[in-house]
């Protein structure tokens, strides 16, 4: 029984909220890898641009809310989604009319493009600021769970209730699909298939009849609607706070590098070793253990290995590392 009880205390702290971070994470690190493969530069205004995406959603879903308009036991986030990826794909396509498009016509090192993506970021995290302010903002409406703690305790006798939100369970399947359709979109369409060659050889897609212009055009879109839908996932299941989104940059590149640069499959896999690596070190073991040893033998501490004040520290140290020792990632991606 004990045993039990480890286990679902585990999953409630750990397992559940690492796959829900995890591909919070993918969607946004997706986003990143898209970008890179085709326009050859790092965005570091990508967390920004899923806290645009977020606000236009929120402020949206807060009109529907005043209006009576609801999803029912799904979030009226979900309605307004649609229309926040619309601002921030528009957003982005003028960004890059304006501020992208003249350094890759004269063919500017990508450290340029890396620098004019850090004063965007800037930009937008005013924007974002001046609109709707610096503070927690939450927006989540509907049924909030899918289990709760103390019916699993009573359905099953343990001591340890494992709870899974709305949000969370909406996060992965939400993730599930929009990989899915992703994957299918560059692999079975010809404008996913054009970004592929352009992606592997610019010179030749050119050659072969491909516009540059609609691929950049394509791409901007896509990534601007990972952006947004991974920011409104991740700010339904914890909060809305544009400086968090701002802080989600360090994890979501750590898990494109980990994953290997430009391998969209390198990003997804990347996001869940990274949730999980920060989850696991900044989970307090002392419960745990103490169900698992003689009670002799249970610790005096909270035996956990980092304070989650520090939890962005493990992604850095990731990222580092890989850098060091497997700069390509795990799936050999593009070097950096």
């Amino acid at each position: 029984m004990d045993f039990l009880n480890a286990i679902v205390l585990f999953a409630n702290f750990v397992f559940v909220p690492g796959l829900a971070y995890g591909a919070q994470l993918a969607l946004g690190a997706l986003g990143i890898t898209l970008l890179y493969s085709i326009l050859r530069f790092a965005n570091f205004a990508h967390g920004d641009t899923m806290a645009f995406g977020t606000m236009v959603t929120i402020l949206l879903t807060w009109w529907f809310q005043s209006l009576g308009i609801s999803f029912g036991p799904l979030p009226t986030a979900l309605l307004a989604l649609p229309f926040g990826v619309a601002a921030t794909a528009g957003f982005a396509l003028l960004t890059d009319k304006l501020v992208y498009k003249h350094y890759r016509q004269v063919k500017a090192v990508p450290i340029r493009m890396v620098m004019a993506s850090v004063g965007v970021m800037f930009v937008m995290n005013g924007v974002v600021r001046f609109i709707i302010g610096p503070n927690d903002q939450s927006f989540f409406d509907g049924e909030r769970f899918i289990i709760k703690a103390r019916e699993f305790k009573k359905m099953t006798g343990l001591n340890e209730g494992l709870a899974i939100k709305s949000s969370q369970a909406l996060t992965v399947v939400v993730a599930i699909i929009l990989v899915a359709a992703l994957f299918w979109f560059l692999n079975r369409t010809r404008t996913g298939k054009s970004m592929r060659a352009f992606s592997d050889n610019e010179d030749l897609a050119l050659l072969s009849g491909i516009s540059p212009d609609k691929v950049v055009a394509v791409t901007w879109i896509l990534a601007a609607g990972l952006a947004t839908i991974a920011g409104v996932l991740y700010g339904l299941d914890k909060s809305f706070k544009p400086f968090t989104y701002f802080q989600l940059l360090l994890p979501m590149f750590a898990a494109a590098v980990v994953g290997g640069v430009g391998q969209p499959v390198g990003a997804i896999l990347g996001g869940f070793v990274v949730a999980f690596s920060e989850v696991t070190v900044t989970y307090a073991y002392k419960k745990f253990i103490t169900y698992l040893v003689p009670e002799s033998w249970a610790p005096d501490g909270l035996m956990q290995l980092l304070s989650t004040d520090y939890k962005f520290a493990v992604s850095f140290i990731i990222l580092v590392v890989v850098l060091l020792v497997r700069p390509t990632g795990l799936l050999k991606g593009k070097v950096i």
